[in-house]
């Protein structure tokens, strides 16, 4: 894997993600330093835009949203992602989105 924002684990993988909370759509929108960044609809109030993310990389990787788990910055728009499940498949889906 070329970017740093991603990094294989035991599990699954691990992203370090920059959030865009308030956008008009939800995507994968490139990469912001390090980091992919993503942008959601949900406001970043009560865990709301924590949620959104969750759900769309759940959506994305085709896993359960409990597979999706919150490692850091729950309260910063730079955070960091556990997806567990079969690496090779979470890597490929990934290198779709940084190609």
């Amino acid at each position: 894997m070329k970017s740093s924002a991603v990094c294989a684990v035991a599990d699954g993988i691990q992203l370090a993600i920059h959030l865009q909370p308030g956008a008009k759509r939800e995507a994968f929108a490139g990469l912001y330093g390090d980091r992919l960044k993503i942008a959601v609809n949900a406001p970043p109030v009560e865990g709301r835009a924590n949620r959104a993310v969750t759900q769309f990389l759940a959506d994305f990787f085709g896993v359960a949203a409990r597979n999706v788990k919150l490692l850091s910055g729950e309260t910063s728009r730079d955070k960091k992602f556990l997806i567990c499940g079969n690496q090779a498949d979470l890597l490929k889906k990934v290198e779709e989105v940084l190609s």
